[in-house]
């Protein structure tokens, strides 16, 4: 049983210890990516705030013009799963909605085209902020996931895999003193059987010897006897 037990266990030590590798891989691209968007992020948020301010310069405060639309949004964001090592992941992602923009008469005076490039650089701006919050969110999720597991593999490695083997060690130790205390009774009983053995054979030599001695007293007796020897009795 304990043997079952600790080899399920180095099992499950190495399944653990292969997914908190590729948890750590993943990690490290996680972080790599946050970094780049981060640093790309900075640049194309400056752009964008100074496009609006050049926009703002260029056809004036339209500001209240924008929020006095619909304010229907034309992009929203969707959450999907990713799974890595058995870790399922958030996933934001942008998708259309259909709706119809607003406002399409802004610049028509003038700054159009600053307009236009504002809401481009603004759109860019947008599309990394959704992956900037999934990585960020994907990142602490794994982050998470990979303490569990970390902590897991040390439980096994250093605590329930040492026991069981301790166990085992015990068991041995316990089986080889049977194994010798068997042995030596063995010995003992067949010692006994030995001296014994050797007991009855002295008294069966020392019976065979009386009786030949026995035979030959009479065989001796016998001979000696002559029944002419006899003197007769007269009564």
């Amino acid at each position: 049983v304990y043997k079952g037990k600790c080899k399920a266990a180095q099992g499950g030590h190495r399944l653990l210890k292969k997914k908190a590798d590729a948890l750590k891989v993943k990690f490290r691209d996680y972080a790599k990516s946050i970094a780049e968007t981060k640093s790309s992020m900075a640049a194309d948020a400056a752009s964008a705030f100074f496009s609006l301010t050049q926009a703002e310069y260029a056809a004036g405060n339209f500001k209240q013009k924008v929020a006095e639309g619909s304010m229907t949004a034309r992009v929203r964001v969707g959450a999907g799963v990713d799974n890595v090592a058995g870790v399922k992941l958030p996933v934001f992602s942008k998708y259309e909605t259909g709706a119809a923009a607003d406002n399409q008469s802004l610049g028509l005076v003038g700054g159009g085209k600053k307009i236009v490039a504002v809401r481009e650089k603004f759109t860019v701006l947008l599309n990394l902020l959704i992956k900037l919050a999934s990585l960020q969110t994907s990142f602490q999720t794994l982050d998470e996931a990979l303490k569990v597991t970390n902590r897991r593999v040390n439980a096994l490695e250093n605590v329930t895999i040492p026991r069981i083997e301790e166990v085992l060690a015990y068991i041995s130790r316990e089986l080889d003193e049977l194994e010798r205390e068997d042995f030596t009774r063995l010995k003992i009983v067949q010692g006994k059987k030995q001296v014994e053995q050797k007991n009855d054979a002295i008294k069966k030599a020392a019976a065979l010897k009386a009786n030949a001695l026995g035979k030959e007293n009479d065989e001796d007796i016998m001979a000696d006897f002559d029944a002419q020897d006899d003197v007769d009795v007269v009564f």
